[in-house]
């Protein structure tokens, strides 16, 4: 009765919801990279053992390479986005464009990833694979800051929409909640990107974040992104 109890408890059916997504591993296998790429930097600062820091070390490396080879061929789902959100004329013009450099950039930057990923594999080693990564980091860049600015914007909308609303009204109140409900998602993928950013700025040599920040801004991006995930196999 204990273990019918468990195995058909509704918590258990959505965390096999939420795996089934390859979002939903993606996010829960990226959490345990970044981690650990912040957790092998911690051990090297407080003058801990190769022993202890190898472990680590080969967790991100390895979950990494796990990660590139599920993403492969999800550069086609961002070049589609990228053509809708092109086409949809009656969205508001600068989220439509920032949309559309948002997905691009991201389409752009797994694109490059996939080029790299018999060289990562260790398949067919090429001469490029370095060239290829860094202009990889470059659309991923690009995409983000786009996604930044789409953000931004849209809390500044919302701000707008909701000087305009009278909360003493039945459908002021509906509107304030709904407004309320926009921000807080808004907030939640403005915090997410400003996170991600570190990793290729870090990456160009652009901004010096060492290993640090960088793990523990995406470990917290990825926690997120967990979230958004569960929240989304409900």
């Amino acid at each position: 009765m204990v273990a019918d109890a468990v195995i058909y408890h509704p918590t258990i059916t959505h965390y096999l919801k939420f795996v089934s997504t390859t979002v939903g591993r993606d996010k829960l296998l990226r959490t345990l990279q970044y981690f650990a790429r912040f957790y092998a930097w911690y051990l090297l600062r407080t003058n801990a053992t190769k022993t202890a820091i190898q472990p680590w070390e080969t967790m991100k490396k390895q979950f990494g390479l796990v990660r590139k080879v599920l993403r492969a061929g999800k550069n086609v789902e961002h070049f589609k986005a990228a053509a809708l959100a092109a086409d949809n004329k009656t969205m508001d013009p600068v989220l439509r464009y920032t949309a559309v450099g948002r997905q691009l950039g991201y389409a752009g930057y797994l694109s490059m990833d996939l080029l790299t990923l018999l060289d990562a594999t260790g398949i067919k080693k090429s001469s490029n694979a370095k060239r290829l990564q860094q202009e990889a980091y470059r659309f991923w860049a690009a995409g983000i800051t786009f996604s930044i600015v789409g953000q931004l914007y849209t809390l500044w909308q919302l701000k707008k929409r909701e000087e305009k609303v009278d909360r003493k009204e039945g459908e002021g109140v509906v509107e304030g909640k709904r407004i309320a409900k926009e921000r807080a998602a808004s907030r939640l993928q403005l915090t997410s990107d400003l996170c991600d950013i570190t990793v290729p700025l870090s990456a160009l040599a652009w901004v010096n974040f060492d290993d640090g920040i960088v793990g523990l801004a995406g470990t917290v991006s990825s926690l997120l992104g967990v979230y958004s995930q569960w929240n989304k196999t409900a």
